[in-house]
């Protein structure tokens, strides 16, 4: 388990254990703790890991059970003074939860695996000064949706050159790597929807109450504008995935009625051919007493068919079907 504290609004960071993370918490007027915990471990005792975490750090809120448990979902809650949530974030093809408790002096944020935004979140405090615990809690929050409008800006960028290269020429392959952005657009916006209705609803019920200050309210309104825009790329990502698929299905359509008119094209030569390949063919007495002489089989045999053959492209060239097929090609 790592520990990182950072000393606000310096910015100072500190790596140590969470006996010291609970003496700077108790001591120091403002601080970020950030809590690396350990990838979870089969037959780990999920609720016990969490209610440690919180006391060994000095929270003691009996409602903070869930602070570090693993597989928690998107939640926003008001503990009184703090405020708790657990907060999607995306994290290269994958999507964790980062948990958060903040109060008037504190920020501390709980994670599996490595701190990847630290750095983000260090960078921005150092940049922009958060005055208080608050606003950094919405920083984070920012940093946080920031994950998710990268990956579905990256995955839109994606899809539109995928749907070029596909008109281009279609490959197999394309349809694969379709169905793949289609549900990493499911993940983005099935992981974030939650978790923007949750928080959107404690902060309008925390902005209706009269003690809620006018600076917090900018940036409640600042976070849910920019979460209807993130959500709106995500939105914007399904429907190009739709879009692409449906792009690929009438490609596939198309060449499909190609070949169609490709067979109609043979049949209009072929079938009159066949037709009188096997009238001639029969025996009956007509034929086998009448027709005896060479002049007559080549009139009938030969000119019937290089007459019905010029008919058959007569045909082809008034209704343009073979021009529009060499144009198509």
């Amino acid at each position: 388990m790592i520990v990182t504290v950072v000393t606000m609004p310096q910015g100072t960071i500190v790596r140590t254990d969470l006996a010291e993370a609970r003496r700077r918490l108790a001591a120091t007027r403002y601080l970020l703790v950030d809590v690396e915990l350990p990838e979870a471990e089969a037959g780990t005792d999920a609720g016990e890991e969490g209610e440690q975490l919180a006391r060994r750090l000095g929270l003691g809120d009996t409602d903070l059970d869930w602070f570090g448990r693993p597989g928690e979902p998107a939640r926003a809650d008001f503990l009184g003074d703090t405020v708790g949530l657990v907060v999607p974030v995306v994290q290269d093809e994958r999507v964790i939860h980062a948990h958060a408790v903040a109060g008037d002096r504190y920020l501390v944020t709980a994670h599996r695996g490595p701190a990847f935004l630290a750095p983000e979140i260090t960078a921005h405090v150092r940049r922009e000064r958060p005055r208080d615990a608050v606003a950094l809690l919405f920083l984070v929050l920012q940093s946080a949706l920031a994950t998710f409008r990268r990956a579905a800006v990256a995955a839109l960028l994606e899809v539109e050159e995928l749907e070029d290269d596909m008109f281009q020429q279609r490959r197999p392959e394309q349809v694969y790597r379709l169905s793949r952005l289609r549900r990493r657009s499911a993940l983005l916006h099935h992981s974030l929807l939650p978790y923007l209705q949750v928080v959107d609803e404690v902060i309008t019920r925390r902005m209706m109450s009269p003690d809620f200050p006018l600076e917090r309210q900018r940036l409640a309104r600042e976070f849910q504008h920019v979460a209807r825009m993130v959500l709106t790329d995500i939105e914007t990502l399904q429907e190009a995935t739709r879009r692409a698929f449906g792009s690929y299905s009438s490609l596939v359509a198309g060449e499909q009625n190609n070949v169609i008119n490709r067979l109609a094209i043979v049949s209009v030569i072929f079938l009159p051919l066949s037709f009188l390949t096997g009238f001639f063919g029969m025996n009956f007495a007509f034929l086998t007493d009448e027709l005896e002489s060479r002049a007559v089989f080549w009139l009938l045999a030969i000119g019937l068919q290089i007459c019905v053959l010029g008919g058959a492209f007569y045909v082809l060239h008034r209704t343009r079907i073979w021009r529009r097929l060499r144009d198509e090609d």
